[in-house]
């Protein structure tokens, strides 16, 4: 893996991550009550996570220009790792043998896409 691809491959992980957060930004906010609809969708947290949303898009665009297209699906995947890993933190989910074989296939495909 040259250089280049290594940073644009960078580029795509960070907007995964980022991506995460606003997916747990979005869950924060609909656990709460609100008063009307127009609060519910309305309210900083989810603004601030559509924003996100946006932004992890443009990283998206200029990852590809320098990664093969075969490896953003790849990258992407590391997204599953990291919303698990915010529930078990953030919210106190449980972590089952379903969960944490599915996060092991995940990551086993992860390194053999890299290794192949």
């Amino acid at each position: 893996m040259n250089k280049t691809v290594l940073i644009y491959s960078c580029v795509l992980l960070l907007g995964v991550f980022v991506s995460a957060i606003s997916q747990v930004m979005l869950k924060k906010s609909a656990l709460k009550q609100y008063d009307s609809k127009i609060k519910e969708y309305m309210n900083p947290l989810v603004i601030i996570a559509y924003i996100m949303f946006v932004g992890t898009t443009f990283l998206s665009i200029i990852a590809y220009k320098g990664i093969p297209l075969s490896m953003g699906p790849i990258l992407e995947a590391t997204s599953y790792i990291y919303v698990t890993f915010f529930g078990v933190k953030i919210f106190g989910e449980k972590l089952n043998l379903r969960k944490v074989v599915a996060l092991g296939l995940i990551i086993f495909g992860i390194i053999v896409y890299a290794l192949g």
